[in-house]
């Protein structure tokens, strides 16, 4: 078990008391702080110029099928007019730095209007404005310019640049031309004489506040389902606020009804060229129709082709019923020529032969014929009236005859005519096809020019629906309105800024001072550098004296020192611990003063304790005890005449307790302490006393400390807050490290609250509970 362990029995974690304790020494600070930022913020709310929220809800119509005029997609076919629309391409459009820059133009705020204050210069605008800046024409060397007009009269005003040169008047509506431009101020209604008020005009690049505009401006959906987009501004002038948002909805829809008067006013215009070349094309096929038609005597090819059907037709009938006819008379004609003179028979009947005269010869010849043969019953064939009948029945046979032969003809000849009608009308039939076909094709080209001419006068009568019928696509729920109360600058965030930042200050004033301090200021410290085992703390002394410890003294001091007497017991339990080393990094930390009161405190428990000043070069512990340092150790070295009991000094306020001066500075303190008679010194001094306390040169600065090693049971290291450097640590644990020194122990001198002292803080290293744990640890380790 280490030595470290024997001593540090309180938690390594981080003691959050200390590091406020740190920090609250120094609350005035912190108030101070809080105090002077309140203060401040205070000035800036009562002076700062407040800005309002201004917002307006706007719905787009976003129908994915599109809106149409009558009920149906009448452009559905076109996508020219559809209206379906992307939030986030429309919010960006909002925001387009081209619509803001029309915006601003269209609202003329070219110019800025300021009233001077006693502390602050505020804008005017709107109706509070006495007078409008016309700008005909402005130069970009106009950009940041200021003018100060001052009203004279109802009628004339005076006009000067910043620094109130170049003084001239002017009449309201006077052209006013300048280097940069040229503008003319207009006097608003109502301004009276005693307004004689002065305002500061300042011109603005267009391009510039768009950019500024937009950067404020916030467009965003009111949640993923809707289509209604939020826009809203963050303005000083309320009412300007709202004339920009306002504006900027009404340019928003302006230029989308514009978007598409232009498409539809392009369509129009395209259609109709269309429809001229069109029309010209579509007479050129009509005419070719009607000579295509002129010349094959065509008015309806399939009407006419069935009529040629149906005439061929009947053409074919008449024929078949002529040619019966013409049969029919050539039998009754070879009937009759076979007859033999005076044998006549009856002629058969003519059938569908509907000449009246064949039919009357015909029926007469066969009256004729049946009378004779009922005669020739009865009488004989050479009777007169019998002859008679035959001569006329060969009359009437001849008649018959050249009857059937004039029937015969004429029939022929109609039956040629019909023939050569029906060739006529067959040749028409076969023709039909190829006309038709002719025609098809004429009539194709009429079909596709004529649809394409009807489809687009049908579209060109919609485009200028259209155009007459345009909507905006967008619709205004809630015009922009300016909240009550402002928004910037926010009270509440402000003090709290503030008093975050008066305690922030302080806290980094500190940090600061504690980052770049290179002096020890606490415990922790030292813990984290070094291994060391710690003995104990001393607070700071306010006694003048340097020997504050007193047999009846309750002193804190006294008190801590009897605490580290416990402690330094408690270090070489088991081992002699006679000889007891007091060394430092550098002179001023507190070595003779531990050493006198810690030798005091010994002596208090009835041991005979002697301090021995081994600081040969800036020897102080006689001085600080009262005592005369003309005999010492350097004597006793140099001199075989002075004997040790010759330069041991009892301290006459303190019983048991005994000093060794060091003697006049000798020239040589190094090897002087080289001396065999050093051993010899502090041997005797061992048999003599209880304790020897050896107060040495520190070790940060010179060797003398080392020489002394050898004889030392412990050695004890002065380190003094906020005087003792934190490099010098390193020192103290190369000590430790490398045991230059016997059982090396620290001791923190001059321990103040904001070191992280406490009394009670250091009753912990000894006393109570911590005590009997630490000698049970170091029992355990020593195996006591």
């Amino acid at each position: 078990m280490s030595e470290k362990e024997v001593f540090q029995f309180e938690s390594e974690e981080i003691d959050i008391k200390s590091i406020l304790q740190r920090y609250l020494r120094y609350w005035y600070l912190f108030v101070l702080g809080v105090i002077l930022c309140l203060g401040l913020a205070f000035v800036y709310l009562r002076y700062a110029t407040p800005a309002y929220q201004i917002s307006s809800t706007l719905l787009i119509k976003d129908d994915k099928k599109g809106p149409d005029l009558s009920g149906n997609a009448v452009f559905s076919d076109l996508d020219l007019f559809k209206t379906t629309k992307n939030i986030d391409n429309e919010i960006q459009v909002l925001k387009s730095k081209s619509l803001m820059q029309r915006v601003l133009s269209e609202l003329s705020l070219y110019t800025s209007y300021y009233v001077e204050g006693n502390v602050k210069t505020s804008e005017v605008y709107g109706r509070s404005l006495p007078l409008r800046v016309i700008v005909s024409k402005l130069d970009s060397a106009a950009f940041g310019q200021e003018l100060v007009l001052q009203l004279k009269d109802n009628n004339s005003f005076e006009l000067a640049d910043a620094e109130g040169q170049q003084r001239a008047s002017y009449k309201f509506g006077q052209e006013i031309k300048h280097p940069y431009g040229t503008f003319t101020v207009v006097a608003a209604a109502g301004v009276a004489p005693e307004d004689k008020q002065q305002l500061i005009i300042r011109f603005h690049d267009i391009r510039k506040l768009a950019d500024y505009y937009n950067k404020e401006l916030t467009v965003a959906p009111v949640n993923k389902e809707a289509s209604v987009l939020t826009i809203s501004l963050v303005d000083p002038v309320p009412e300007k606020g709202k004339d920009i948002i306002n504006k900027l909805i009404e340019v928003y829809n302006k230029e989308a009804v514009e978007d598409k008067n232009l498409v539809a006013a392009s369509t129009i215009e395209f259609i109709d060229e269309r429809l001229k070349f069109l029309t010209t094309e579509l007479t050129d096929v009509e005419k070719n129709v009607e000579q295509y038609k002129r010349q094959n005597e065509l008015t309806d090819v399939s009407s006419e082709a069935q009529l040629y059907l149906q005439q061929a037709s009947e053409y074919n009938k008449q024929l078949a019923q002529f040619e019966i006819q013409l049969d029919v008379l050539n039998s009754i004609e070879k009937y009759l020529r076979q007859q033999q003179d005076e044998q006549f028979e009856v002629v058969p009947s003519t059938l569908n032969i509907q000449d009246p005269t064949l039919l009357g010869l015909i029926t007469k010849f066969n009256e004729l014929q049946l009378e004779r043969q009922r005669m020739l019953r009865t009488t004989k064939a050479n009777n007169p009236l019998v002859q008679n009948m035959t001569d006329q029945l060969a009359n009437l046979k001849v008649n018959i005859l050249e009857n059937l032969q004039n029937i015969k003809k004429g029939l022929e000849i109609t039956r040629n005519n019909l023939q050569a009608s029906s060739a006529q009308f067959e040749s028409r039939i076969q023709q039909v096809p190829a006309m038709e076909r002719e025609l098809l094709e004429i009539n194709r080209q009429q079909g596709i020019k004529e649809g394409l001419y009807l489809y687009l006068l049908q579209k060109r009568e919609e485009s200028a629906l259209s155009l007459a019928a345009t909507v905006s696509n967008s619709r205004v729920i809630d015009p922009a309105m300016a909240g009550d109360l402002p928004v910037k600058p926010k009270k509440q965030l402000i003090y709290l800024l503030a008093i975050l930042l008066g305690m922030g200050m302080p806290f980094a004033f500190i940090y600061i001072k504690d980052l770049l301090n290179d002096k020890v200021e606490t415990l922790q410290e030292v813990k984290k550098a070094t291994a060391t085992p710690i003995l104990g703390e001393i607070s700071h002394s306010e006694h003048p004296e340097k020997l504050v410890v007193r047999e009846n003294s309750r002193s804190a001091v006294t008190e801590l020192f009897r605490l580290a007497r416990t402690n330094l017991q408690f270090s070489t339990v088991g081992k002699e611990n006679k000889v007891i080393l007091v060394t430092s990094s550098m002179s001023g930390e507190g070595k003779t003063f531990f050493s006198i009161n810690l030798g005091a405190s010994l002596a208090l428990t009835g041991k005979k304790v002697v301090l021995v000043n081994f600081d040969l070069r800036k020897p102080r512990l006689m001085q600080d005890m009262g005592l005369s340092n003309d005999l010492g150790i350097t004597n006793y070295l140099v001199s075989e005449k002075v004997a040790i009991q010759d330069i041991v000094t009892p301290v006459p306020e303190m019983y048991g307790l005994y000093a060794i001066g060091s003697g006049p500075v000798p020239p040589n303190p190094a090897e002087l302490m080289m001396s065999p008679k050093v051993q010899h010194l502090l041997e005797t001094l061992k048999e003599t006393f209880d304790y020897v306390l050896l107060d040495t040169a520190p070790v940060g600065q010179v060797a003398d400390a080392f020489t002394l090693a050898p004889y030392a049971d412990s050695s004890v290291f002065i380190i003094r807050y906020d005087y003792t450097y934190k490099s010098q640590i390193e020192v103290i644990d190369d000590i430790y490290k490398q045991k230059k020194l016997k059982h090396p122990m620290i001791v923190l001198n001059d321990a103040k609250k904001e070191n992280g002292y406490g009394y009670g803080y250091a009753y912990g290293y000894g006393y109570g509970e911590s005590q009997k744990k630490g000698w049970k640890k170091f029992k355990a380790g020593v195996g006591v």
